[in-house]
Formats: structure tokens, sequence, C-alpha cells
């Protein structure tokens, strides 16, 4: 039996460069798993849609497929956006088994991402001295994923022994950087929680280089990690469309019922 088809269901852009993340990442996943079906479906902006894809690989005779949405910021279930497609998809092919899988969402792990990318730019800028982080992410309407990036932004201030802050949106970092000045800190770096450069992040960028931080750090891009991540999310939820062969789960017949005789002498 082959594995099922994986897509990796992304957020798009009108920006060539932003979708051109995800096409990396399935070439990534591609070299690591050369056996897998990967591909690649946005949500918006930008084609192909999931429900495209998906029709594509019904005609070329696909039977199960597991959506990864790379979402990095929502911890639990998938948003609305998600589960119009799941619904689309399941109503034009009602024979295909295809499911969602649990979103990429704020890992612990990823804050050691984030460490490195922020190396990188401050080692760019030049920069010797840091009094306060700023870890900017992309909004979440869900209010137990914010609670858990409010926790990695704990961690990363304990880590690096920082006041850390966390903004979401644009007017989020402008409000954090502005918050940490009037506590007196004047060396301030923003860690970049984004998969890629989108609009999102290049308004947070923006207005956090106008208002002089020391660094801002790059998007996590088709890194190591989450390639890992969206392989193992595509692992636990492709074992929920396994199912079993009638001849294994079929009840074991009883043996024929045995009868006692008595012998005489």
């Amino acid at each position: 039996m082959s594995a099922p088809a994986l897509v990796l269901l992304a957020s798009g852009s009108t920006d060539p460069g932003v979708a051109q993340v995800t096409h990396c990442m399935r070439k990534g996943l591609k070299a690591m798993r050369p056996g897998l079906d990967i591909h690649v479906a946005f949500l918006d902006h930008c084609p192909p849609s999931g429900p495209q894809v998906i029709s594509q690989l019904v005609r070329a005779g696909v039977e199960e497929v597991v959506l990864v949405p790379l979402d990095i910021c929502r911890a639990f279930g998938v948003d609305a956006r998600v589960e119009s497609v799941l619904s689309t998809i399941r109503s034009a092919h009602p024979g295909l088994q295809v499911i969602a899988s649990k979103p990429i969402g704020p890992e612990a792990n990823l804050l050691n991402l984030v460490d490195r990318q922020l190396r990188e730019a401050l080692h760019r800028s030049r920069a010797t001295e840091l009094d306060a982080l700023v870890l900017a992410t992309d909004s979440c309407d869900d209010v137990r994923s914010s609670a858990i990036l409010a926790r990695r932004a704990r961690q990363w201030s304990v880590h690096h022994k920082l006041p850390c802050v966390v903004a979401d949106g644009t007017a989020g970092v402008a409000s954090a950087v502005r918050t940490l000045r009037a506590q007196g800190r004047r060396h301030i770096a923003v860690g970049a929680w984004h998969l890629t450069a989108d609009d999102v992040f290049a308004d947070q960028a923006r207005v956090a280089r106008a208002l002089g931080v020391e660094a801002v750090s790059e998007p996590f891009g088709d890194s190591a990690e989450l390639l890992d991540l969206a392989l193992s999310r595509y692992v636990v939820a492709a074992m929920e469309l396994i199912t079993f062969d009638d001849e294994e789960t079929a009840p074991v017949e009883a043996s024929p019922e045995r009868h006692l005789s008595v012998v005489g002498a």
C-alpha cells in the first residue's frame, strides 16, 4: 500500500518570492523522503489552490491525502480557511480519504531557529550591545495559541536573561518597542516568528527599523527545523487514515463444540 500524498498548505502571496519558500520546502522534503508524493497548495492570492491540487491527484489515482498547514502561530485545530478547503474537497471527491494534520504551530525548538537568525542579523548590523528583545509574530485568533506564543517569549527571555515582549501585527511591534524604551532599554532586537517575508513581516520590520532597533531577524524560510516538523505532522496524520482489512479485523471463529461420550467397560 502506498503512503498518502502530502500537500503543504500555505498562505499565498502576490510576491513570487514569498510563495517560492513553500516550493523550496517541498524540494527539501522530497530530498528527505524521495518516495513520498509531495505537493504545494495555497490558501489565497496565488495558484495552485487546494482543490486544484487535489483534483489533479484524484485524476492520477491517488486515494489518500494529508494536508499539512504551514501555520507556525496556531497550535490547536486549523483556521477557517483550511476548514473551507477541506469541506470543498470532501464535497467534490466523496471517495477520497483526506485529512488535515495539526499545524506546525509555535514549537519550542523553533526558538533555536529564531536565535540563529537573530545572531546573523546582529552580526550584519555590527551590533555590540543588547538589552531587550521583541518576538514579532503574525496575529492569531486562537487564545490558547497566543498564550503559547507568550510562553515562548518568556522562555526566550529567561534563556538570554533579557526582557522580551511579544508583538503581533505592525501596531504591536511599535507598542512593544516603545514599552521597552519607556523602561530604559535602548538596545532592542526583534526576532521574527514568521515563515516568509510576507506583507506582515515587511511592515513589522519597517516599523521596527524606523524606531531604531539594533536588528530584525529574517523569517524561518525552508529551514531544516520546519521540514522536520512538517514531516512529523504528516506522519501522525497519516496514521489516522490507516484502516485494517476485513481479514485482520474479523472475529475469531469459535471452535466446534466438543461432546463427551461414555465408553463402556
